[in-house]
Parts: C-alpha cells; sequence; structure tokens
C-alpha cells in the first residue's frame, strides 16, 4: 500500500494497533489518526488488514462493527484486506468478513459504505507465495469511480494462466461427494494444522527468551514480537546512525545468517 500511496503522491495515515490487548484496533485511535490528518490532508480511505500482517491478530466482530460505523460516519472508503482468511488458529477468534458483517447490520450502513474486499491466492495457504492472482469485490462504490476502475483494470496484463486457474479453485472449492473433494480437505487441514503448530511454537520460544515479549499468534503468517534492548545496544545504535531495531537486525543477520525485519518500517510503537 505504501509504495502504490508514494507513486500517485498520496499521502499515508498512520495509525497503531494496541499491542496490550494482543493488537487490537482501537476506533478512538483511528480518531485521532484521523484528526491529525485533516490539519494537512483530505484522507479518503481507511484501509484494514484482517488477519494481521505483521502482527497476526484476528479482529472480533464487535471491532469491525465499530469500524464500519466509523467509516460511515466519517464518509471513509473500507478497503478490506482479508487475504490470510484461512489462517486462523487461536481458540475463540473466528474470521468475520467486512462484507457479511456490513450487510448483516442493515440499512443505513449496507447502502451506504463503500467497500472493497480483497482475497489473495499468493498469501494465505492456497499458492503458498509461489502463484500470483488474486481479486477485489466493490459493494457500493459510486458509479463514476466504478468506470473509472473498470477502466484501470483493463488496460492491465492479465495473471498467468495457473494463477488464474488456482483462483477458480479458490473461490469454487471442491464439494462434498466431488472426486477430489477428501484429498483437497486432508490437504487443507494438513497445511492448516501445521502452521497452527508453528505460530504456537513461535509465540512459546519468544515469551521463554529473556527480553523478548511476543502475544498470541490469532492468525495471519506472522508474528510481532516485542524485543526489549540494554542500553548498551541503543548506544551502539546511536553511535552507527541506526534504529535500535534496525541495529538488532544487522546484528542478527550477520551473526546467525538469520534475516528478519526491524518492526519501525511498519509504524508501529
Amino acid at each position: 500500500y505504501s509504495a502504490a500511496i508514494a507513486e500517485l503522491s498520496a499521502v499515508q495515515l498512520n495509525y497503531y494497533l494496541d499491542e496490550e490487548h494482543c493488537w487490537a484496533l482501537d476506533v478512538a485511535e483511528l480518531r485521532r489518526a484521523l484528526a491529525e490528518g485533516r490539519r494537512h490532508c483530505c484522507p479518503r480511505v481507511l484501509c484494514i488488514i484482517n488477519p494481521g500482517n505483521p502482527t497476526g491478530q484476528v479482529q472480533s466482530r464487535q471491532c469491525i462493527e465499530d469500524v464500519i460505523k466509523f467509516a460511515f460516519e466519517e464518509k471513509l472508503f473500507l478497503m478490506a484486506d482479508e487475504v490470510y482468511q484461512d489462517n486462523v488458529y487461536a481458540e475463540g477468534s473466528a474470521f468475520h468478513s467486512f462484507k457479511k458483517v456490513l450487510f448483516e447490520m442493515g440499512p443505513p450502513y449496507s447502502e451506504v459504505v463503500e467497500l472493497a474486499s480483497f482475497h489473495s491466492v499468493s498469501k494465505g495457504f492456497m499458492g503458498e507465495c509461489g502463484f500470483r492472482s488474486g481479486y477485489v469485490e466493490v459493494v457500493n462504490m459510486d458509479p463514476e469511480v466504478q468506470q473509472q476502475l473498470a477502466k484501470l483494470v483493463s488496460v492491465r496484463l492479465c495473471p498467468p494462466v495457473p494463477g488464474q486457474i488456482l483462483l477458480d479453485a479458490v473461490v469454487d472449492p471442491p464439494q462434498p461427494g466431488d472426486p477430489s473433494y477428501e484429498l483437497f480437505i486432508a490437504e487443507k487441514q494438513a497445511v492448516l494444522s501445521a502452521l497452527a503448530h508453528k505460530a504456537q511454537l513461535t509465540q512459546e520460544i519468544f515469551n521463554q527468551a529473556p527480553g523478548i515479549r511476543c502475544n498470541p499468534v490469532q492468525g495471519a503468517m506472522y508474528s510481532f514480537p516485542r524485543i526489549e534492548l540494554p542500553p548498551r545496544a541503543l548506544a551502539a545504535a546511536e553511535a552507527q546512525d541506526q534504529a535500535p531495531d534496525m541495529f538488532f537486525c544487522m546484528k542478527l543477520l550477520e551473526e546467525t545468517g538469520i534475516c528478519v525485519v526491524p518492526g519501525s518500517g511498519f509504524g508501529q510503537r
């Protein structure tokens, strides 16, 4: 998203997720970011990633309702990135699509709130980042804007044929009684249960390590641990004119060969 925004000379407004409450989304924080942004630009769009990237949280239904009401009140176009919807691991967590919640809320929300929801083959568990294709569904979009969207999409090249074939399998998977159904379900469950096991393992091992704290990985493909760096490391980072987390990541790469991403690049605290 940040690359597309930069290309279009638009402005990105960051908002913080609540780490103390397992990376929940707080509408009060959205209001703060919106008010701050309105001092120098005209915010149009609210982008939500659920299940979360890079924080691995799964937003509750109540949270989604609150966000839809907020978008309605503030006349914001909602972009719901839901590409990890199959990857939900934590007990008590469940994926709720923005479109489903929007329609269940009924008028006036279901008739007014503009929503684009995204799904992808190249994330989650199906394409495992090798295949490239996906789709966007739009509801309540202004007809003139939708015309421009159709124009933009029609001048693009299509994705590779294998990706298109796989997308068909994503939107119309084998059904009970189909020859491939049992194999499909077995493979799907095997992949997702392995990912759930790794998610559990990741948070357990992080939380055993001194100076590292990690929220439960509820979904998606990411954990977002907090690493407390000692004063000498902070001083060494400053001496090299690096952000402390970037300093840590570079040291980790040089000394272990393990490459991780500094958290500051995601605009969280």
